[in-house]
């Protein structure tokens, strides 16, 4: 099924259908909830600490990874859903890889606020 729309309409209707799966997301995914008021949250320290701009950079990129990620995960978990209820072992292989990339994304995230953090407040 190929899109017929083109230019500033195309672009428009993207932006709709992703405003509906971050809805979408919000309403169905308690993980993103939570994700997303820690990431608020974050961003907002981010914006206060006394940092550089690509240490605020790095701060805000990493917590916005993990978003996209859990976004990513959520939509994989929906189709293996979608696909059937009964167990199947590649269906269980798929959803546990997406939230160990899911959870590696929050080590990264934590890895980089504790660097980030450990240079500029607790070195000499």
């Amino acid at each position: 099924m190929a899109n017929q729309d083109k230019g500033l309409t195309r672009v428009i209707k993207a932006a709709g259908y992703s405003l509906k799966g971050l809805k979408a997301a919000w309403i169905n995914e308690a993980a993103f909830r939570q994700e997303s008021v820690a990431a608020i949250i974050a961003i907002i320290i981010a914006f206060y600490l006394d940092i550089s701009y690509i240490d605020r950079i790095l701060l805000v990129s990493v917590v916005v990874l993990v978003a996209i990620v859990e976004l990513i995960n959520s939509a994989i978990e929906a189709v293996v859903d979608r696909v059937g209820s009964e167990y199947h072992e590649l269906s269980g292989r798929a959803k546990d890889i997406g939230s160990a990339a899911v959870f590696i994304s929050i080590g990264l995230a934590l890895f980089v606020w504790v660097i980030v953090l450990w240079q500029r407040y607790f070195t000499i």
